[in-house]
């Protein structure tokens, strides 16, 4: 398994751990990052996960690009991932109005898959999803794998304004948009839940590592539970 270490700022590194998507991958990235805040201390700024690559922002008054580097190194040097070895993320399972009224794309993402709405409902539904990254916006989850059966290209226009909690799909990946944005995956339906709150502790209820289900609820449900149609 390919394994970099590039400079990425003045204060900041990145390890790459890999050059494909996969749960192991995502393994050894969460287990790098609980071994480089042990081995880092208070000189340790931030942190930053991806699907196969680490960003480790560091504080220069107190150390410094060689001394972060060879802490990485020695780092990988013992990785060994096994089930064990990577502190078991949360398993979050997130409330879904699936609806052609809540999601723009589900009847035309079903018929171009050759299936129902309902059987789309439900193989999303069926599916455990791995939180491999958070970026674009703050809470954007990027989760996968979502089932091929209802995968779907981005859409070749992207929309000006996608609803906050809209569930969407994107290729194999699935998300849940935190706020009101321009995007180009497919809409499938709404989620109530905040995934980003400034005001909350912690501010998303998911992180890198995390499994999440999706549940099917019903209109009146949606509603109960805080949920807003635009």
């Amino acid at each position: 398994m390919t394994t970099e270490i590039h400079s990425a700022g003045e204060n900041s590194l990145i390890v790459y751990l890999g050059d494909s998507t996969s749960p192991s991958v995502s393994a050894r990235v969460q287990l790098t990052a609980q071994r480089v805040t042990h081995a880092l201390g208070d000189a340790l700024i931030d942190l930053v996960p991806s699907y196969a690559s680490l960003l480790v922002i560091y504080d220069p008054l107190l150390t410094d690009h060689f001394h972060v580097q060879q802490a990485i190194r020695s780092v990988l040097l013992t990785l060994d991932v096994t089930e064990d070895a990577v502190t078991q993320g949360n398993r979050i399972t997130l409330p879904v109005y699936y609806s052609a009224e809540s999601g723009a794309d589900l009847l035309t993402l079903a018929a171009n898959s050759g299936l129902t709405p309902e059987d789309v409902i439900r193989i999303h539904c069926e599916q455990e999803y791995r939180v491999y990254a958070i970026g674009f916006a703050p809470g954007f989850a990027y989760l996968g794998e979502v089932d091929e059966r209802i995968a779907a290209p981005r859409l070749s226009t992207p929309r000006q304004r996608v609803p906050r909690g809209a569930v969407a799909i994107a290729d194999r990946q699935t998300a849940v948009y935190p706020a009101v944005s321009p995007g180009g995956w497919n809409l499938i339906g709404l989620c109530p839940l905040r995934m980003f709150d400034p005001d909350s502790n912690p501010t998303m209820p998911v992180a890198v590592g995390d499994i999440v289900c999706f549940e099917s609820v019903d209109r009146d449900q949606f509603f109960a539970l805080g949920g807003e149609l635009s």
